[in-house]
């Protein structure tokens, strides 16, 4: 478990310093499963890039992110974040979100996101 938890600590610090498409690039399987709160499942990497790409190229303006909890179980991680953001078009966000990580082999295979959108 504690080699779970040194790829988590350095998967959630790469999203701190904004290198979140590095750090999906690093972690995550070819094969790895994405899920947004209802959404159905997104499988694969290719279609989880172009997912994760287009989040990223939306935002007009990051005020920040921090990383509130991080719980590492066996094959599982748990990590609670809170994010202010702007996308463009759209009124300024402060999200909570539980992101949900299933690793095998150093990679992970299955994340859920937990959040409420809000109107």
């Amino acid at each position: 478990m504690s080699d779970l938890a040194t790829l988590e600590a350095e998967l959630n610090k790469m999203i701190l310093d904004g290198k979140g498409p590095e750090a999906f690039e690093k972690f995550y399987a070819e094969d790895v499963v994405m899920q947004e709160p209802t959404d159905p499942p997104r499988v694969g990497k290719e279609a989880n890039r172009k997912a994760e790409n287009d989040f990223y190229g939306n935002i007009e303006e990051f005020h920040g992110a921090k990383l509130l909890a991080s719980v590492v179980g066996d094959g599982v991680t748990f990590s609670e974040w809170s994010y202010d953001f702007k996308l463009k078009g759209q009124p300024r966000v402060e999200l909570n979100q539980v992101s949900r990580r299933q690793w095998k082999n150093g990679q992970i295979v299955h994340e859920r996101f937990y959040y409420h959108r809000g109107s």
